[in-house]
């Protein structure tokens, strides 16, 4: 083999097959082939400068005019750290849960990650049924599920990421 050779391929050897069965002198002979290293497809597109960032409990930081009317937000400052990459709130609705709470969405993320901090809430998720999640339950919702929030505690509270910052939400019939 070349030297120059040497660098695009790796060689796996194994130890002689000596008197060993026709499977395990296969699978040695299938360990000493030369595979060749993956080939670089492209750098990864560069990641949005972050900048070190903190947010501390205060109730007058909970928000209305969010997503949802019945529900109040407390930014934890992570989309304007992150210049888009990802967006961090806690939730707490505000409102006791009417049909209207419960029409079936989606949303356009890549990543979603729900924690909750207090209380309960139940919905049911298109193709995974219906859930209870309570204080300390954590999940992650994938990229477009169909989803309807069914009931929640009147002190529930949740933690949610979501990736990107930016992103739509699709209500449907």
């Amino acid at each position: 083999m070349r030297k120059n050779a040497t660098k695009k391929m790796i060689v796996a050897r194994a130890k002689p097959a000596g008197k060993a069965p026709a499977r395990r002198q296969a699978k040695a002979a299938m360990k000493t082939a030369v595979v060749p290293k993956r080939p670089v497809t492209g750098a990864k597109p560069p990641m949005p400068a972050q900048r070190f960032t903190v947010s501390h409990l205060r109730e007058e930081d909970f928000k209305g005019g969010g997503l949802r009317d019945y529900a109040v937000y407390r930014d934890l400052g992570v989309a304007a750290a992150t210049n888009g990459l990802a967006q961090a709130h806690v939730i707490r609705m505000i409102r006791p849960w009417t049909p209207d709470v419960g029409k079936w969405h989606y949303h356009s993320v890549t990543f979603q990650l729900i924690y909750v901090l207090k209380g309960w809430i139940r919905g049911e998720f298109d193709g995974d049924g219906e859930h209870v999640f309570r204080a300390g339950s954590c999940w992650i919702q994938p990229p477009g599920i169909k989803h309807s929030v069914l009931d929640y505690s009147a002190d529930v509270e949740l933690l949610e990421i979501i990736l990107p910052a930016d992103f739509e939400t699709v209500t449907l019939k």
